[in-house]
């Protein structure tokens, strides 16, 4: 029951997520954005929807486990620092890579800390979240995926932020 629960709010909240930067993209596209790394985009749609798909599989084929309140305590975490993260972007904020001509990266929030703080994000989220229901499986194969995808992420934001 508890797990069905978790995966409805996590599936409310990266629905969420998807409107937030859809309403996003529209205001970046009204400032003269343009959109960069659009190939790599569905695979990172693929990768999350089977990352969800793989949480329900794995617990039905386990057979069901307990919470595991650290880590359940470690995604809350998580999802608090996202917002800090999503709230210092703004709506420059989008799950694509978007560039104003001219803008200059977003320098507060987390973002005077390090580079790239909603991709460490991410995989921690990636890896936490399967944990939280003993998910072994999906949290070590996701994570392998997740870097595989960010690296090809980063290179086409930090190109885009070195022009």
């Amino acid at each position: 029951m508890y797990f069905y629960l978790f995966i409805t709010l996590l599936v409310v909240q990266r629905l969420a997520e998807l409107y937030r930067s859809a309403n996003n993209e529209k205001w970046l596209l009204a400032q003269g954005a343009v959109e960069y790394g659009a190939k790599h985009y569905p695979w990172m749609i693929a990768l999350h929807s089977l990352f969800i798909l793989s949480l329900v599989l794995e617990y039905y084929l386990t057979g069901g486990k307990t919470i595991n309140y650290i880590f359940l305590f470690a995604f809350v975490a998580l999802l608090l620092f996202k917002y800090w993260i999503l709230s210092s972007l703004g709506q420059y904020w989008s799950t694509k890579v978007y560039r104003i001509p001219g803008s200059v990266p977003v320098k507060k929030g987390p973002y005077r800390l390090f580079r790239h703080p909603n991709y460490v994000d991410v995989v921690c989220e990636i890896a936490v979240i399967p944990l939280v229901f003993h998910l072994y499986y999906t949290a070590v194969i996701f994570s392998i995926l997740n870097v595989a995808m960010l690296a090809v992420r980063l290179k086409v934001e930090n190109r885009v932020w070195a022009q």
